[in-house]
């Protein structure tokens, strides 16, 4: 059940996890300012986020992006393969997203329906309050946690080792900076969470991975 009748946060939320264009430290700095009143663990985590965009040029934030969601990818932020992989079922979620985002003139852009901060911009949108809540609770927390899973060393130093094997090089991931996109998702995830009074177990959608599919994926090519 909904806690905040408000939504309208998640507008701006939605640009935290988008590719950073020119104006993405001013949306990030609004996104943070719709936040008063969060608890303090949530407005610590994107004070350190927004300290690291204060002393890094956009470029390097760009590059940083790329390497978490796109070119030999951290994880991915189409939140249907998280969950589903190339399953039938992400079809069938694309073809049900894409209905709902054209009911309310949700404008997707060039990415698909399930992609995260689509997703967010729907959410102030949608009119029917049960629909919303089951899709916070059971595609997009899940999902969340499941891409928020993908941040431990572990499972970063597995990716990086099979794309390795597959390009034979290793696009460079900073040691400090290398996770830093973790962050927005995490502050994400605090805000859903507390606004829908909802958290999520990993098992709901079983145990495959964005590592499990990267690794499928280049064994057969």
């Amino acid at each position: 059940m909904m806690k905040n009748g408000n939504l309208n946060h998640y507008k701006k939320l939605a640009y935290i996890v988008d590719y950073p264009r020119a104006d993405f430290f001013n949306k990030v700095k609004e996104a943070e300012k719709s936040l008063t009143g969060y608890d303090t663990v949530t407005l610590s985590i994107f004070n350190e986020f927004s300290q690291f965009l204060n002393t890094t040029p956009l470029e390097k934030v760009e590059e940083l992006y790329l390497r978490t969601f796109d070119i030999q990818a951290v994880t991915t932020l189409d939140i249907g393969y998280v969950l589903f992989g190339d399953d039938y079922k992400r079809g069938e979620l694309l073809v049900n997203l894409s209905k709902e985002h054209k009911k309310v003139n949700n404008d997707c852009g060039n990415e698909l329906s399930d992609y995260l901060p689509n997703l967010l911009k729907l959410l102030p949108k949608i009119t029917d309050e049960e629909f919303r809540n089951e899709l916070v609770e059971i595609i997009i927390l899940p999902a969340l946690a499941k891409i928020i899973k993908e941040f431990e060393v572990k499972s970063i130093n597995m990716k990086n080792n099979v794309y390795k094997r597959k390009y034979k090089t290793l696009i460079e991931q900073p040691e400090n900076y290398g996770r830093i996109f973790l962050k927005p998702l995490l502050i994400i995830q605090k805000v859903l969470e507390e606004d829908f009074n909802s958290s999520v177990l990993l098992e709901e959608h079983g145990d495959t991975s964005f590592t499990d599919s990267i690794i499928t994926e280049i064994k057969i090519d």
